[in-house]
């Protein structure tokens, strides 16, 4: 009989990478989206144009973490065994200018979850399994390195605050009321389907943009941040690890190793023969209000407990980033010159 998950942010960078690994593990997949005036499913179009899946293995519901009437229906209606909470607005710049929409959605849309999920126990007696995105923002203003699970918390952002409160709120339902909920504290994890307004992307965009003399400069905040980055397909992985143990538990993911921004810009512009300094421009507007300075995990509960390690170290991932917007580059040049 097929295992039934439920994924919040499905048609995010994380949503989209684990709903291909549960789907290639036979599950059944519900992913959940909010409605908009434009469809925003780039990265799960692959699944919904397979005709071979798409209401059969694999379905998109309208839904939204701030109200729970709709996730309390779709949680009767697919009688999931497990429930991947990846929906949030995850920009960290961006919480300093909508503070209260990140609360609405990160925090008080975990309780709301938490709480369907709880109903449903109570009402059916299934239990199901849970996992909760948390975030390295979470440590913040670092009080050890590397950090690991047990590192206090120092969040320095909107985004982070509310993280440290679903963190929290699901160790709370676990212990109140025996959910099967585990924490994925993960660390900076990248792809190519990586938003845009991201760093590492914005850094792999410009450097296949500027190759192809579609734009010159490169904006960018603090380059002297240190970062932890992994690979997103080897992270998701982690998830679903987490939930396959029989006990439910808290784990750091991550690589042990950080470079900075820096860093990542020579890297990528490297690869195609560039020198960042001749295109990268530091501008004070993209500096956060309060800083994170350094971000390093210690991932040897996750080694130790799940045997999970990644397999994308961060040199592989800046070559995959920058091949994969090197060619998108390429046709946005070559339509520039049909048009």
């Amino acid at each position: 009989m097929k295992k039934v998950a439920i994924i919040t942010g499905i048609s995010g960078q994380d949503g989209s990478y684990l709903a291909d690994l549960l789907l290639e593990k036979g599950y059944e997949v519900h992913g959940i989206i909010r409605r908009s005036s434009s469809f925003n499913t780039g990265r799960i179009n692959h699944l919904m144009n397979n005709p071979e899946i798409n209401g059969k293995t694999f379905f998109v519901h309208f839904g939204d973490l701030s109200d729970y009437t709709s996730l309390e229906k779709l949680i009767n209606k697919c009688n999931p065994d497990e429930i991947y909470n990846l929906g949030a607005q995850s920009h960290v710049k961006v919480s300093f200018d909508i503070p209260v929409y990140t609360g609405e959605v990160v925090a008080i849309g975990t309780l709301n979850l938490l709480e369907a999920i709880r109903s449903y126990q109570e009402t059916t007696g299934k239990k199901i399994r849970y996992y909760q995105a948390s975030s390295s923002e979470m440590f913040g203003k670092v009080q050890e390195v590397p950090q690991k699970e047990t590192t206090p918390f120092y969040p320095r952002s909107p985004y982070a605050c509310a993280k440290v409160y679903a963190h929290y709120l699901s160790i709370n339902y676990r212990e109140s009321y025996d959910i099967h909920a585990s924490c994925g504290i993960l660390f900076n994890h990248e792809s190519p389907r990586r938003g845009e307004t991201f760093v590492t992307r914005k850094i792999t965009r410009a450097v296949g943009r500027i190759y192809h003399k579609l734009q010159d400069k490169l904006y960018l905040g603090n380059l002297d941040s240190y970062r932890d980055w992994g690979f997103a397909g080897d992270y998701v992985e982690a998830m679903w690890m987490m939930l396959q143990n029989e006990t439910p538990d808290d784990y750091v993911i991550a690589t042990g190793k950080m470079i900075t921004v820096r860093e990542f810009c020579e890297k990528a512009f490297a690869t195609f023969g560039m020198d960042y300094r001749d295109h990268v421009v530091v501008d004070s507007k993209y500096f956060r209000p309060a800083e994170v300075d350094q971000l390093l995990g210690d991932s040897s509960k996750a080694n130790n407990k799940l045997g999970w390690t990644p397999k994308v170290n961060v040199d592989q991932l800046i070559t995959m980033m920058t091949n994969y917007d090197f060619s998108l580059a390429r046709k946005e040049a070559l339509t520039e010159i049909i048009k």
